[in-house]
């Protein structure tokens, strides 16, 4: 009830986080990741993902819930590839990479990163151009947005986007006519 209209105060958006921590930790360990993915406790996280609000307690908390989903994808897992596809993780990412912190932004990032990474998550970016092109038009604007004064480690992970997307024989053609001249 606190997300829409965003009225989250900064003390229970804290408690909230608090305990995304501790989801964090469940959520990194190797005995209990198995059994996070199972009990489909990620899902539970979207809503948190999904507000567009830029007050402070609701950016704190899409910020820490990123991060739980962030822990999952640090292993190379492709269960964890695979749930979070299935479950559609992409698209939130993408509006978190355009609208979010610059922090939120770094985060989605490297989830969307480490989901191209893995051979799965390519060729299911790489699959249609309508999901091609969602992901390269948010990073050619993300590059466009940064050509002044990037900030090193979201630039990073936005040109290890492009170079993985690089791998695959179709979008690597597409890449050509839209990558950005900033590049």
């Amino acid at each position: 009830p606190c997300l829409s209209p965003p009225t989250l105060t900064a003390a229970a958006s804290n408690r909230v986080c608090n305990s995304l921590a501790l989801l964090q930790c469940v959520a990194s360990h190797p005995d209990t990741r198995q059994a996070f993915l199972n009990a489909h406790i990620p899902l539970f996280l979207y809503p948190f993902l999904n507000t567009v609000s830029k007050t402070r307690p609701l950016e704190y908390l899409r910020l820490t819930s990123l991060g739980v989903v962030g822990a999952l994808v640090k292993i190379d897992d492709a269960e964890v590839i695979n749930f979070l596809l299935q479950t559609e993780i992409i698209p939130l990412c993408l509006r978190i990479m355009e609208t979010g912190s610059e922090l939120s932004k770094t985060v989605a990032t490297f989830i969307v990163q480490k989901v191209l990474l893995d051979d799965v998550g390519l060729s299911y970016i790489c699959a249609t151009a309508e999901r091609f092109y969602a992901v390269s038009t948010v990073l050619c604007n993300m590059v466009s947005s940064l050509a002044e004064c990037p900030p090193a480690r979201l630039l990073k992970h936005v040109i290890r986007c492009y170079l993985r997307l690089t791998d695959n024989d179709r979008a690597r053609e597409a890449l050509k006519q839209c990558l950005p001249d900033a590049l």
